[in-house]
């Protein structure tokens, strides 16, 4: 489904990526893990055509998608979430979602229907005619953050560290509500987060980061518990 081969990222003299590769195949939850810094978000900037990078490549569904725009690329189907929730200032909730699926989708056609589907999914019907920027909690917002990408209707969603900065309980809501799309909507993930318990609970494999390069990568619990991932990321053994 999503391809990367051998893609380095510099950022001046800084080396962000070094010849990265990974895979992600359909219907699979894939997690992204390593240290602050270690290029995850990097990854995802560059899959999502933020940044360019200086080599490799990249393939989506038969889309070399290096070639292609920003707006290519959600067309093709790939969605994705900010570390900080990006609400559109002045508009209320279902005229975020409006504004997502007008420039997102291949025919820039707006279904309600689809919308107030999605409003339900992330649990923000009763919120739907609210301020986006100024009326929502911080799960709410980060909420939002999905149901915006919903609204591009993509087949890959890439969640960068949706989960952060919730308290236990609301992450815990939050996690089952993601299990809940992905079965709804059919789709494959990619998720960066902190959180181990997360990944674990989430995600059907890992690829673990550290100073721009891939370290290893296969099923959570083992990779976990892989000498160098615990030097790089937990810090410890796992019993």
């Amino acid at each position: 489904m999503l391809k990367v081969e051998d893609l380095s990222v510099s950022f001046g003299g800084v080396r962000a990526l070094q010849n990265v590769n990974f895979e992600v195949h359909k219907h699979e939850v894939l997690g992204l893990v390593g240290p602050n810094g270690a290029g995850k978000t990097t990854s995802f900037n560059v899959l999502s055509g933020v940044v360019k990078p200086v080599s490799g490549t990249v393939t989506y569904d038969g889309h070399d998608i290096l070639k292609s725009s920003m707006h290519q690329r959600v067309t093709y189907g790939i969605g994705r979430t900010f570390q900080i929730p990006q609400p559109m200032h002045e508009l209320t909730v279902r005229e975020n979602l409006i504004v997502a699926q007008r420039f997102g989708r291949p025919d820039g056609k707006v279904k309600q229907d689809r919308i107030d589907e999605i409003l339900e999914s992330v649990n923000l019907s009763h919120k739907s005619e609210s301020d986006a920027a100024t009326e929502l909690a911080l799960t709410e917002r980060k909420a939002l953050e999905v149901a915006k990408a919903l609204a591009t209707e993509p087949t890959l969603l890439m969640l960068d560290e949706v989960l952060a900065g919730l308290e236990t309980t609301s992450k815990k809501l939050f996690m089952e509500t993601l299990k809940k799309i992905r079965k709804q909507y059919n789709l494959s993930m990619i998720v960066i987060e902190h959180d181990i318990e997360t990944i674990m609970n989430m995600c059907d494999r890992v690829v673990v980061f550290n100073f721009g390069q891939v370290i290893a990568e296969g099923d959570p619990e083992e990779t976990f518990r892989n000498p160098e991932v615990v030097r790089s990321y937990t810090g410890e053994v796992l019993a």
